[in-house]
Parts: C-alpha cells; structure tokens; sequence
C-alpha cells in the first residue's frame, strides 16, 4: 500500500533540496540585480561616481504557492586613489540573509571584497578592474518546526515522536570565495556615455552545502558574464541597458532589459530628480517591470516579477516584490586633489 507524502514533508524536502542539501541548488538571486553589484562581480565594486556607495535590496517571494523566500542584501563599498596616478582601490563588504520555507530555513553570508582599478588612459575614463570576495556563510533551519510522515500514527499527529530525519545539527559554517574582472571606460560625445563589460567565477573554493555532513555535496561553481551600457538621447534623457548570464552546473539564467531616465529641473548636469522606467526578462521565467527615482544622493527602486514560467498558473502569474534603496556620496567634495583624478562611473 502507498503511503501519501504529506504536505509539511514535502515543505521540508524542497526547502532542503532548493538551500541546502543538493549540489546542484542555484544561488541567492535578485531581479534589481543591478542594485546588488558584488553578487554578480565582486569587480564591480567602486565603478561609480563618488567615495563611497550604500546599498541594500529586499526580495518577497512566492506568497501565492508557499511560506515566502525572504531576501535581504546589503553592501558597502568605499574608493580611495592609489599613489599619484589614476589607479583606485575599492574596500567592500557583501552581507546577504535569506529566510524561507515551513521550517525556517536560514543562510547568512559575510563577503569582505576588495578590488583594484587600473587606468588604461590619462584622457579619459577607462579601467580593468581585478576583484575578490570571500568569507563564511551559516545556514541553519528550525528542527522543532519539521513534520514528517513518521510522526503520524493511527490517532493522528504525535509530535513527540522522533521525524526521522538524521539532521545531528541545525546548523553549519562553510566558507566561500569569488573573484572577478571588468573593463569599463566612457565613449561619445564629451565622453558622457559609459559602458562595462565584466566577468566573475563564484564558488571557486567549492564550499560544503549539507546539513548530513556529507562531504560530498558542494556548491557547484558559477561563471557570471556582466554588461551595461549607459548612453545619452539628449540633455535630459538616457537609457542604461543591464545583462547577465549566470551558468552554474546544468542550471543557466540570462536576465537583460533596459531603463529610460528622464531628468528634471532646469540643470541637466544637477537635476534636482531622475526618473527611471522600464523592465527587464529573466528568460523563461519573469517579466519585471521597473521604477527607479533619484534624489541625490539617494536613490529608491521598486519592482515586481509577473511569473511567465510554467509555475505561472499555480502562483497566477505572481513572483517577487523587491525595493531597493541606494546611497552614493563623496566624503572630500571639497578637496580639490580629489577631481584630479580620474573616476570609475556608470
């Protein structure tokens, strides 16, 4: 006689298979994947105008199918000139948490980077940029909240039985490593448009991912292939252009789109707001439309996925809510020694 799986194994199962206990489980990912710039590359740290650059990013997954994924990430980044010339130098740190499933699932990330900005020209803006990042990540989950099909007896739901589950502990600490390359430079007309192309490998260190203590199971590698484009249409109004393409074991996920800004106030080079409108696809999977507002030095984005995958009719076509806040300043605006030197900007 077959014995039905019940609901709360099964929550159990896919929060241990899609987290934790399965080589092949993808990375923690955002569709503001642009707003969390040490996740795709940790050489994307510093490619901005200013000294230094907050951001933090919050994912609301899945409500409609499941208990929600709950996502939080920040990084901060601060950029200092090296010796005379044009080279920089970005110290960082990557703080991710992630929470979902019935039986609280939990992984904590703590990623110092550091990465290093050559100039290739004293004209203008153009730098390879070699960064790292590394450091631990704990994943833990809540045994008193596990209900399995061997706590089930002929009068019911004992929960004083024993789960079943060979879990010795609720916890582990493995630690993880990334590093990464891009080009970035300016182009056009007074050199107002700006590009980057960059290239990262996650997980190179292959870090242990099993609540069994198997020492087998690792997470796979990830090669993360990066661009964007920022270009001008006139005075007021831009597009800026984002991808990625992310291949980790037989998993892969490209996510493109693009962003129409438009300036407000009566300085186009000091608008006293930007407003950003678009949408980006992460293929086979999401449509995300996206509003970005900027005060400076402040920036706030919202976004929402609309599920096209074949899970869309079991969620009715919903996905992720994500709000993003994002602070950029300089610390020495008035040090002259600071505008002579040339600076990273996207």
């Amino acid at each position: 006689m077959r014995t039905r799986m019940k609901p709360k194994r099964i929550a159990l199962l896919i929060s241990l298979m899609c987290a934790a206990g399965c080589s092949w489980a993808q990375d923690i990912h955002f569709s503001q994947f642009f707003e969390a710039p040490l996740l795709r590359n940790p050489s994307l740290a510093g490619i901005y105008t200013g000294d230094i650059r907050v951001q933090g990013v919050y994912r609301d997954q899945w409500n409609s199918v499941t208990n929600a994924y709950r996502t939080g990430s920040f990084n901060a980044e601060y950029k200092m000139p090296v010796g005379k010339g044009d080279d920089f130098m970005t110290v960082g740190l990557q703080a991710l948490y992630d929470k979902a499933g019935t039986v609280g699932l939990a992984t904590t990330h703590l990623l110092p980077a550091l990465n290093y900005h050559k100039s290739l020209s004293n004209q203008k803006v153009m730098y390879l940029s070699l960064g790292f990042m590394g450091g631990m990540i704990r994943k833990s989950l809540d045994l008193a909240k596990i209900t399995t099909d061997d706590q089930y007896g002929p009068g019911g739901f004992d929960p004083t039985l024993p789960n079943g589950e060979p879990l010795n502990t609720p916890n582990f600490t493995t630690w993880d490593a990334s590093v990464g390359m891009s080009f970035n430079t300016t182009f056009g007309e007074n050199q107002r448009n700006s590009m980057f192309l960059g290239a990262a490998y996650h997980h190179l260190n292959r870090p242990k991912n099993s609540f069994y203590k198997n020492p087998n199971v690792e997470l796979q590698p990830k090669y993360v292939i990066s661009a964007g484009v920022k270009f001008d249409v006139d005075d007021y109004t831009f597009f800026t252009i984002q991808a990625d393409q992310s291949i980790q074991g037989s998993f892969n996920e490209t996510i493109a789109g693009a962003l129409y800004g438009y300036k407000l106030g009566d300085d186009p080079d000091n608008p006293e707001y930007v407003i950003h409108g678009g949408a980006f696809l992460r293929l086979k999977d999401a449509l995300i439309p996206v509003i970005k507002l900027e005060r400076h030095p402040l920036s706030i984005a919202i976004s929402y996925d609309v599920n096209v995958s074949q899970l869309k009719t079991a969620s009715q076509g919903r996905g992720g809510f994500e709000l993003s806040l994002c602070w950029i300043g300089f610390l020495d605006r008035n040090n002259p020694d600071r505008d002579q030197v040339l600076c990273p900007k996207f």
